[in-house]
């Protein structure tokens, strides 16, 4: 079963993605085809358009989507028809050592699939026939998309796909910043760089991790302004600062115990680092050019006993972990609802592109 489908595409790094009708093949051996309702518009994707990700274009683009079954690949189990998904653009196979030690989110076989299937072929084919790469072993900003089953995680068939969409990036990737990978801990003192869908998912992981301060900052009025509907306790911006680092250090009474970088850049990544008190963790959450570095006294890793550290998808066990945010999204304590700024048809996805690269919305979704 070949279907057609539309899809968002980078057809050239550096120019407006576009809209065209592609096949997507039909399953094979341990493969899924998804009927697509919903897809994130990600700063990873974006990302990709603009070269700081080096995917090879053309690309598929798309890894946070949710969606329902509409075909089984030969040997699969655990997933039938109907069955509803959201795609984890980190592949898992379960045997590598990373899998085996839990931490999935490190997959070995993830590295082999950064813009094909893990066996290095792909299900998408333009309208000449020829194939086309997809983000993350995923590609899932299309009608329908072909992944592997080790890309997708099924959901509960009551949890609307638009919000859970939203779980297979963004959320996961913040909250599980605060809640996984650093472990705040109640009645800390936290702060997050940059308020755009992750930053302000960081901030919900830690008030739901319990921490009693949460500085906020952007350098957008408007985003801080958000990031209090997030649990922020404490907003700042920089540009009204001399000192970022200082002022950080006097709104959380000392120095921060645990503090997120989420924006991408090593000045901010080192400012995060700064504004810790002794023993503290920074955590570096946004993706920085393959060429941005950081530098920070070395002294201090000693005689502060500080930590900086990575977060990588959240340090997501997506089995578990998009359940669990699942759940708390159902009780009221994880907000989803209001993550989304504006929704967009598939033709719009050049504007939704546009309108996050100007830092208009939270998170944009294309509905299919």
């Amino acid at each position: 079963m070949t279907q057609q489908a539309r899809a968002v595409i980078c057809r050239e790094v550096g120019k407006p993605v576009v809209v065209e009708t592609v096949s997507v093949d039909a399953p094979q051996r341990g493969e899924v085809m998804i009927k697509l309702a919903a897809c994130g518009v990600c700063h990873s994707d974006l990302s990709a358009t603009n070269g700081t990700l080096p995917l090879p274009p053309p690309v598929v683009l798309g890894h946070e989507g949710a969606g329902s079954i509409v075909a089984l690949g030969e040997g699969v189990t655990g997933f039938a028809i109907g069955d509803h998904v959201v795609s984890s653009f980190v592949s898992m196979c379960g045997k590598c050592r990373y899998c085996q030690t839990g931490r999935p989110q490190l997959c070995d076989q993830a590295a082999k699939a950064g813009f094909t299937l893990p066996d290095g072929t792909t299900r998408f084919k333009d309208a000449a026939g020829k194939p086309l790469n997809i983000f993350s072993g995923c590609g899932v900003m299309a009608e329908y998309a072909t992944l592997h089953v080790d890309n997708v995680v099924k959901i509960d068939a009551a949890m609307p796909l638009d919000k859970s969409a939203l779980i297979g990036c963004g959320v996961m990737t913040g909250v599980g910043a605060a809640v996984n990978t650093a472990k705040v801990e109640p009645g800390s003192a936290t702060a997050v760089f940059g308020c755009g869908g992750v930053g302000l998912n960081a901030i919900q992981g830690c008030a739901i991790a319990g921490a009693r301060i949460i500085v906020a900052v952007d350098t957008s009025d408007a985003k801080l302004e958000m990031a209090k509907a997030f649990g922020a306790t404490h907003t700042v911006n920089p540009k009204n600062e001399e000192n970022i680092v200082k002022a950080l250090k006097k709104l959380t009474e000392g120095g921060a115990d645990y503090a997120f970088e989420c924006v991408g850049f090593g000045e901010v990544a080192a400012q995060a680092y700064g504004c810790l008190r002794k023993g503290g963790t920074a955590v570096v959450v946004g993706v920085a050019g393959p060429k941005d570095t950081t530098t920070i006294r070395t002294a201090t890793l000693t005689f502060e006993e500080k930590t900086l550290k990575g977060s990588y998808f959240g340090s997501a066990r997506p089995q578990q972990d998009f359940p669990r945010l699942i759940g708390l999204y159902r009780s009221g304590r994880l907000k989803l609802d209001e993550l989304i700024t504006r929704t967009y048809g598939i033709e719009e996805a050049p504007q939704a592109f546009a309108d996050l690269a100007e830092g208009r919305n939270a998170r944009g979704v294309i509905l299919f």
